[in-house]
Parts: C-alpha cells; structure tokens; sequence
C-alpha cells in the first residue's frame, strides 16, 4: 500500500487547513487509516484514526472539537479537516494505514503497517 499525504502549510492562529492522504494498491480501501504528527523534538503521537468502514473514528484530547477525519466514498483517501489550530499544533503530520489494528489512544507508532510521507504544518501566533 502506498499512501500520499498532501495538504499542509503556513496558518495563523485560529486558522484552517484540510489535509488529504491518498491510498493506492490492492485492497487498500480494507485498511484502516489515521493521522499521526511529530513536533519539534517530541515524538510521534497519534491524531486521528477512522476504521476501514468509516464509522468508528477516534481523536486524542487535544484534538476533539477542532480535528475531523473522514474518508471518501471509495474509502481510498482519507482526509483531516483542521480548524481554529494552534502554535502547539505545528508538526509534520504523517498519513498512517494498518491492516489489522483500529488506529487509536494505545496505538503506537511502531506498530504501523505503512506510512506516507510527512506534511508540515505550520501555525504562526
């Protein structure tokens, strides 16, 4: 499976960004998917994760209120609607997809089937 994040930038304070992730190779649309970020010196936590079906979703704390993943109708692109973001969210945000696990609070990142590459998110206050 081969997955393309896109979508980050530069946003002020309480601004608003939408990223996409793209997946391709078979089966793809049966994986589950999720967002992951990794700030300056931290490690990589998890953001966001939604199950192959696109009903069961999970978001850490920080998130919830302002964060919304999605998939799209053919299940093979996933996206996160970021709204009212802030300094502390600035990071590179990491597309993930595991054939197994629902990506959620106790997932950690070693555990990951396949990545995409990084896109950086910048907030500016």
């Amino acid at each position: 499976v081969q997955l393309q994040a896109s979508g980050g930038g530069l946003v002020q304070t309480g601004g608003s960004l939408r990223l996409s992730c793209a997946a391709s190779g078979r089966t793809s649309t049966l994986y589950n998917m999720g967002w992951f970020r990794q700030g300056p010196g931290k490690e990589r936590e998890v953001v966001a994760g939604i199950s192959w079906s696109g009903i069961t979703k999970y978001y850490v704390d920080s998130v919830k209120g302002r964060f919304t993943i999605s998939r799209g109708g053919a299940r093979n692109t996933m996206y996160l609607q970021m709204n009212n973001l802030q300094p502390e969210d600035t990071a590179v945000y990491y597309c993930a997809a595991d054939s197994q696990r629902q990506i959620g609070g106790s997932t950690t990142a070693g555990a990951i089937d396949y990545w995409g590459k990084g896109t950086l998110v910048t907030v500016s206050s």
